[in-house]
């Protein structure tokens, strides 16, 4: 999730809206319990389909409430079902919504320290949210919508998914040194015997040249 989704640009529709559910039932949880729920919260609001939600009522909350698929929370489960129904009551597309409280590109963070938790605009976000019907999104839980749709960028300086989201391609690892053969190769003979394995007086050569994203911006 973290090398091919987390971070990259999202703009469609039903994208959006599984993101926001699903930051939303997450919120407290653990993101790998999510994950594995991913599917089961997909098929609980009939694929994010406005139209599906729209016709759930009290007995649809309660049949959910008995999915063991789910996180079996009565306001969480009823989050994702005001997310997908909302299109049909906002007056402006979802994407454009949530893009307008884009911040201004910021210097790659280094360390996880540099991350915030909570924005000026990750409030504003939230704030704009709750006033348009949507549920469970708190300060944080926007921000970290805005990680997950790319709003921001927060994966750190030299992370190569970092790299991923801007659409450059990495650079292609290199060895540190070149003199002894690859882990595997023939080396020589022993004994009268040839030893396929790499020489174990070098091997501490073989250490990887970290890849790093070489290309401009943030």
């Amino acid at each position: 999730h973290h090398d091919q989704e987390w971070g990259r640009p999202l703009r469609g529709t039903l994208e959006l809206c599984e993101r926001i559910s699903l930051e939303a039932v997450q919120s407290g949880l653990s993101w790998l319990l999510i994950l594995r729920k991913r599917d089961n919260v997909a098929a609980a609001v009939g694929g994010f389909d406005g139209d599906t939600v729209a016709g759930y009522g009290h007995s649809d909350i309660d049949r959910l409430m008995a999915d063991g698929g789910i996180v079996r929370n009565r306001a969480k489960i009823e989050a994702p079902s005001a997310t997908a129904r909302s299109p049909a009551d906002l007056d402006v597309d979802r994407g454009e919504l949530l893009w307008s409280f884009a911040p201004s590109p910021r210097p790659r963070p280094s360390d996880l320290s540099e991350v915030p938790a909570v924005t000026a605009e990750s409030k504003a976000m939230a704030k704009e949210l709750k006033r348009r019907g949507f549920k469970f999104v708190g300060p944080t839980t926007a921000y970290a919508l805005m990680q997950a749709c790319g709003l921001v960028n927060d994966h750190l300086d030299g992370c190569l998914a970092r790299c991923r989201t801007r659409g450059c391609s990495p650079p292609a690892r290199r060895r540190t040194r070149a003199s002894c053969p690859p882990r595997g190769a023939r080396a020589s003979a022993v004994g009268g015997r040839t030893r396929n394995r790499a020489c174990d007086r070098h091997r501490h050569l073989f250490a990887r040249a970290p890849r790093r994203c070489r290309c401009a911006g943030a």
